[in-house]
């Protein structure tokens, strides 16, 4: 009898302690990643909540977020998890599971999947308006260093990839320990600087060069063809109007080289014409260009149907009107809208004129030619200049290599296609100088055209060093170096 009672006693007490223990969840029972072995149904709806309501860490460059789920309607389905969880605990009949118990078959826990919903449209509007709108960094453009021809460099910028953070945030939404989450970026390139700052910087070397006399300047971005165009006189608080009649001087052999290769037949052009434009352009030989445009184009009135030329092409500022050589007749006065002006004299040769921005469209159009095979001389000239005939007419520029001026301002090796040009002047000194490029560049391809002016004289070196600075200037503004 005591075998009986003491056996029926640790019976009850296995009883009591399966009934306790039928009432859990089983040892290795997992919902959604969360252990609830041991836990009761309330206890682990509560920890589920706690675990999934905890903020997820969001990593955005440099910045660390915290954000609630709740911000994205993040919702657990609780009941269908827990009821899921119940199904085997529940199911199995009380005394087999009774009997099992005892013989230390105890039941195995199972692993219950996440079920959760969030709102996708409100995890953008926050990502748009809270992590965007606060974190996203402007690039910033490179600025001028005053007092130099350089830049400091921009910073680059970065705008949120909202697509692509969405889904990695809603993994970490449903995930019970990996709640940190580094969300992708698009990085943009610091711009280049604004062509306002470009020009504020050229006037700069203007003010604090030895060159105390009228330059103008012009440039064309050959990519947007974005242009800067000013005169400027060091030391002034006004500019002066563009569209300043100078002495062309060596700079009219691009016309005379333009109207020539339009009446060239044959290309590649007979060996007598490519040494005249090669003495022509890369030594700047005046005897050579007037037997090139007599020989070429009309042996009495080249000049001036050079100027023809240049004029269907609308460059009206641009003339020649004798040749070279002493004691040539003035075949034709022009009168231009630039000579024409009242407020400003440079006293520019009657025999041959140009401006800068003549000269600069001139090139450009060259290079439309050369590049595009298309432009104003393919328009203007249809059959006789082609696109050979640009390629040739920038591969003679390109050899003349003077290493002054805005070549002299140019980084070694940079492919410059140019005509110079200045004399020395009745009265013995220099009062214009002029040089007209094409730049090759890796940043970007340009023209700049820059004359200078004083009525006194022009010092060689002065100029020279000013317009070099200038040219370095330009081309740091399409080469600005990176970050």
């Amino acid at each position: 009898m005591l075998f009986i009672v003491c056996a029926m006693i640790l019976a009850m007490l296995e009883l009591v302690s399966y009934s306790r223990i039928r009432t859990n969840f089983p040892a290795g029972e997992t919902i959604g990643g969360v252990p609830v072995a041991g836990m009761d149904r309330q206890s682990a709806g509560l920890l589920l909540s706690q675990t999934y309501g905890m903020p997820i860490e969001i990593h955005y460059g440099s910045a660390v977020i915290q954000m609630r789920p709740t911000v994205a309607s993040f919702k657990l389905d609780l009941d269908t998890m827990l009821s899921a969880a119940d199904i085997q605990r529940v199911n199995q009949p009380f005394w087999s599971g009774f009997w099992n118990y005892l013989w230390g078959q105890h039941l195995t826990g199972t692993q219950i999947p996440l079920r959760a919903t969030y709102d996708e449209q409100r995890l953008r509007d926050f990502l748009k308006n809270e992590i965007s709108a606060r974190y996203d960094l402007p690039p910033t453009s490179a600025e001028p260093i005053p007092g130099t021809a350089n830049f400091k460099p921009g910073q680059p910028g970065t705008t949120l990839d909202i697509d692509k953070a969405v889904p990695l945030i809603w993994n970490a939404l449903k995930s019970p320990t990996n709640r940190v989450v580094t969300i992708p970026y698009d990085s943009s390139s610091a711009p280049r600087p604004t062509l306002d700052n470009l020009q504020i910087l050229l006037k700069q070397i203007i003010d604090i060069s030895q060159f105390k006399g009228i330059v103008e300047l012009y440039m064309d971005d050959l990519q947007t063809s974005q242009t800067i165009h000013f005169a400027h006189q060091a030391g002034s608080t006004t500019d002066i109007k563009t569209g300043i009649a100078f002495s062309g001087w060596s700079t009219i052999k691009i016309p005379v080289m333009v109207s020539a290769f339009r009446r060239v037949s044959t290309m590649p052009p007979d060996s007598t014409a490519l040494v005249l434009m090669q003495k022509m352009i890369e030594v700047s030989s005046n005897e050579s260009t007037d037997l090139l445009a007599q020989t070429v184009i009309d042996k009495n009135l080249g000049p001036v149907m050079v100027t023809e030329d240049m004029q269907t092409l609308g460059l009206m500022n641009t003339f020649w009107g004798g040749y070279f050589y002493n004691g040539a007749p003035l075949l034709k006065k022009f009168v231009t809208p630039a000579n024409s002006r009242t407020d400003i004299n440079t006293g520019p040769d009657p025999y041959d004129q140009t401006t800068p921005k003549d000269l600069g469209l001139l090139l450009g159009d060259i290079y439309a030619c050369a590049t595009y095979n298309g432009g104003a001389l393919i328009a203007a000239f249809p059959g006789q200049i082609t696109q050979d005939k640009c390629k040739l007419m920038i591969d003679y520029l390109s050899h003349n290599d003077i290493n002054q001026l805005i070549q002299a301002g140019l980084p070694a090796g940079t492919v410059i296609a140019h005509k110079h040009g200045w004399a020395v002047e009745t009265d013995g000194v220099i009062h214009t100088m002029g040089d007209a490029a094409l730049v090759y560049s890796p940043g970007g391809n340009f023209i700049l055209v820059i004359f200078v002016h004083d009525n006194q004289q022009v010092l060689f070196d002065p100029a020279d060093e000013m317009v070099a600075e200038l040219a370095r200037a330009v081309y740091n503004y399409f080469n600005v170096p990176a970050q």
